[in-house]
């Protein structure tokens, strides 16, 4: 994904602005319909089910938003913004006000014929009592409201310039109104693959559905089966044997064996996809913003991409903006491994030394267990004495991540820069998995959520990135490339999306078997 530009996205002035948004990418001429698409991924977890507002990882959101459910908009490939289950929409001057046209014809898995109800009940689901949703800040006060059986006006608390893109998430999945608990034990969406079996944790296999509106663009599996392999040597293995087609995440010690099979085709893309090394701001010793600064610079950056990513990546700056994002500030001074100004900022937090924990498991990320390892012992230089606690692989997400007070985790990133704070780092969202609150912050935020004028919308998100950068809870030790490895025979679109692992999540709906 290059860079994405907001001009022609949102034109302002007295006239409401019309997004483009016609349609699907136009797909390679030689994509052929028919076969047996064999996934092998990692990310699944036992209590994984058809629920949006519990999805964390390539598993479900490939087998759901990739496979069985759509949203209303979708990144495409390139990284265009385009329509799914809605059309075109327009918006206000000021961007507080959106409507949306629904596509016509369109019907859920089980004959429900889909209109503007499914979409406002559908979004409601996450601001509902007690939902625990990661989309939540995105239609938190948003008031929805159904202007004929096939358009939906938002009208939002502030202008948000980038609400299109929001709606694309991968939570915020469309289900049929009134059989919205059947539709999430059942899996009934109106995505291009219908719900043959399900095994949370372990497997998953759809079948085509017929006469789809994506019809000649999309969806030319006849099957799918998305096989759950959450240890990266046995992915490997799967794909070398041909127990799978396809696989994510490959494992950078073996890929020059994987290279050197002339069936197999290793892809990469470079995008905002980010190893993260969390600390909960609000629990001791972290609340210190001094320890925190310690850290920081007790971090050897380059030597975790060296050795963890082998190259596959880049630098990161402790704060979620990538380098594939329009806002990315690039002039930050870059933080780098200095020990002398580690132990000062201990001394500043009156300590000579520290003992913490720092919690990691394989699932985090290919390498976590290592680069906690590489952690320990950068940081032991300053006096920062780190305990590595090597927890379960399963149930990591739901148990460690979130609750311990320093772990290591990653972030996929967003398209824009918005989406990335909202879901990150918003006073009370779900997922601000650093407890960050800072009043300052929360004001850039609201802010740069509603300038229309790039100039000054980059600036303060310049301001966000620099005060992360010196005072968040964030590590970001690093910026991985995304990588996975396929069969020769399947074919796919000149661009390979770089939002989210396996195509975006789509690889199942976009890619092919050439013969």
């Amino acid at each position: 994904m290059t860079n994405i530009s907001r001009r022609g996205l949102l034109r302002t002035g007295a006239a409401a602005g019309v997004l483009a948004a016609s349609g699907l990418p136009l797909r390679a001429q030689d994509a052929k319909r028919g076969g047996r698409l064999r996934m092998g991924l990692n990310g699944a977890n036992t209590s994984d089910s058809w629920d949006s507002r519990t999805h964390s990882d390539i598993f479900m959101t490939s087998s759901a938003q990739g496979a069985v459910f759509d949203s209303l908009t979708q990144v495409s490939a390139e990284g265009s913004l385009v329509g799914e289950l809605a059309t075109d929409w327009e918006a206000s001057s000021d961007a507080k006000t959106w409507t949306f046209n629904l596509r016509d014809g369109v019907t859920f898995h089980n004959g429900k014929p889909f209109n503007a109800d499914d979409v406002i009940e559908s979004l409601q689901l996450h601001v509902a009592e007690g939902s625990k949703s990661a989309a939540a800040p995105i239609v938190e006060g948003v008031e929805m409201k159904k202007t004929g059986d096939l358009q939906v006006q938002f009208t939002l608390p502030t202008g948000n310039a980038d609400f299109p893109f929001l709606l694309s998430d991968y939570h915020l999945l469309i289900y049929p109104a009134g059989q919205i608990e059947e539709a999430i034990a059942k899996g009934i969406g109106t995505g291009l693959y219908r719900v043959q079996s399900f095994d949370p944790g372990v497997r998953f296999v759809g079948t085509r559905v017929d006469s789809h509106y994506k019809d000649g663009e999309a969806g030319w599996f006849d099957e799918i089966e998305i096989i759950a392999i959450n240890d990266p040597s046995a992915r490997m293995n799967a794909l070398m044997t041909g127990q799978v087609d396809v696989i994510n995440d490959i494992d950078f010690k073996t890929e020059p064996l994987m290279r050197q099979n002339p069936m197999i085709e290793v892809f990469e893309v470079t995008g905002n996809h980010q190893y993260t090394m969390p600390m909960l701001t609000d629990t001791a010793p972290f609340d210190d913003v001094n320890v925190r600064r310690a850290i920081k610079y007790g971090i050897n950056r380059e030597e975790m991409v060296q050795k963890i990513l082998q190259g596959h990546g880049m630098v990161g700056n402790d704060h979620p903006i990538g380098p594939a994002n329009q806002y990315y500030a690039e002039d930050l001074e870059q933080l780098a491994f200095d020990p002398d100004q580690a132990k000062y900022h201990l001394k500043q937090a009156g300590l000579d030394s520290i003992n913490v924990e720092l919690s990691a498991a394989s699932t985090a990320f290919n390498g976590a267990i290592d680069a906690a390892q590489l952690a320990q012992a950068s940081l032991g230089v300053a006096g920062i004495n780190v305990s590595v606690i090597q927890e379960p692989a399963d149930g990591y997400w739901s148990n460690v991540w979130l609750k311990k007070p320093w772990c290591l985790s990653y972030w996929s990133g967003r398209a824009t820069e918005d989406w990335m704070f909202s879901s990150a780092l918003e006073a009370g969202a779900p997922w601000n998995d650093t407890h960050w609150d800072n009043e300052q912050f929360q004001k850039w935020l609201i802010e740069a959520r509603g300038e229309l004028d790039s100039e000054k919308r980059a600036e303060i998100y310049r301001d966000m990135q620099k005060m992360l950068s010196e005072d968040g809870g964030y590590i970001v030790p690093m910026y991985a490339n995304l990588t996975g490895a396929a069969s020769t025979r399947l074919g796919h679109g000149e661009a390979i999306g770089n939002l989210f692992k396996a195509d975006n999540n789509r690889l199942a709906e976009r890619w092919w078997f050439t013969g």
